[in-house]
């Protein structure tokens, strides 16, 4: 990342309760205007270092800058993130125009400037006509917008979610995904959302950072963290994947490959250390064929299990030394490929696996 256009910088950030490391040695660049999303399991470490940026926790060791000053020590008040929690914190006894108006008034600025900004943030938040109303008078979608209203009313450099859809239902969910990333397109916020949800973190995220038992293991677009995972534990927890054991690993003229079940398996060339690996392909970028294809690569599988998805099949597949294989196709393509019989070839372009090294 270019570094002027880094907006938070988290140098070698730790966190220790006695014994327990939550977090080791966590080093990440915040890009101004970004949608960084910390993804991870339960325990990960992730919700610590949000909160440790925005001031709630301290850390034990390293140094968190902001516009290249150390605000390390700086309390929440003083950093003056924006921050939206999990459980929305709204003001219970304070309607929507007086939850959102109450950073505005901390600040001191004048009634007329508070009234000016509250009802814009109103109106772009979809809560016209709820203005009088309690929080418990709202829907969860409601108070969810109040709470962005007010987390983003004072124009902070960095807004900060703590797990925000997690209490909302899916098809409510999936609106307040669009209404997030809408706001942050209409502000140029950063924003730095915290999920354990993989398909959130990848709708949402201009980048994603993936923390297992404290550490930082991967920090990419999404894209690159889906299709080029850096270990297998990113690869299996980005969703389903199938990973093939393969042996005498090796460069070609067209990329990088090894043996798996006496069959050349090829993918884009990458630096190796030879021996054993694995194979890793998603699902999706495999089909099934009646032959072992020329210019792809072609495993002989039997169908075990077929699951159907509405528009898509998920089909459970054996090679023929047992290694299991799951792929989704279309419904009406999957329908055609099992008139052929449950011995069938699965294949995938040589440029949509990619190998992990032994031991990750």
């Amino acid at each position: 990342m270019d570094t002027r256009a880094v907006g938070l910088n988290a140098i070698g950030i730790g966190k220790s309760y006695g014994a327990f490391r939550a977090l080791k040695d966590v080093s990440l660049d915040i890009g101004r205007g970004e949608f960084l999303t910390l993804l991870g399991p339960s325990g990960s470490g992730k919700t610590t270092f949000l909160m440790i940026l925005a001031g709630f926790e301290q850390a034990t060791s390293g140094r968190l800058m902001s516009e290249g000053v150390d605000i390390t020590a700086r309390s929440a008040e003083a950093r003056s993130f924006g921050m939206v929690f999990q459980g929305y914190a709204l003001f219970p006894h304070m309607n929507v125009e007086q939850n959102i108006a109450f950073p505005l008034q901390v600040r001191k600025m004048s009634r007329d400037a508070v009234g000016r900004r509250v009802a814009e943030m109103i109106q772009r938040v979809g809560l016209t006509g709820h203005e009088k109303k309690l929080p418990a008078q709202l829907s969860g979608g409601q108070q969810q917008r109040v709470a962005l209203a007010r987390a983003l009313v004072f124009e902070p450099s960095v807004l900060l979610l703590d797990e925000p859809f997690s209490a909302l239902d899916k098809h409510l969910r999936g609106r307040m995904q669009d209404e997030v990333k809408r706001l942050h397109q209409d502000f140029g916020t950063t924003f730095i959302f915290v999920t354990h949800d993989q398909s959130e973190a990848l709708s949402l995220s201009s980048r994603i950072a993936i923390f297992n038992h404290g550490e930082l293991l991967q920090v990419a677009t999404p894209q690159d963290v889906y299709e080029r995972p850096a270990n297998r534990f990113v690869a299996e927890f980005l969703g389903e994947i199938n990973l093939l054991p393969v042996e005498n690993i090796g460069d070609c003229s067209i990329g990088t490959g090894g043996s798996f079940e006496g069959a050349r398996l090829t993918g884009p060339r990458q630096e190796h250390a030879g021996g054993a690996g694995t194979l890793a392909i998603r699902p999706e970028h495999m089909s099934l064929a009646d032959g072992c294809p020329r210019d792809a690569n072609g495993v002989a599988a039997s169908i075990i299990a077929t699951t159907y998805l509405g528009s898509a099949m998920r089909l459970g597949l054996a090679t023929r030394g047992g290694t299991r294989i799951i792929v989704t196709l279309p419904t009406e393509t999957a329908a055609k490929a099992l008139t052929n019989g449950p011995d069938l070839w699965v294949t995938w372009p040589m440029d949509k696996g990619f190998l992990l090294p032994e031991g990750r």
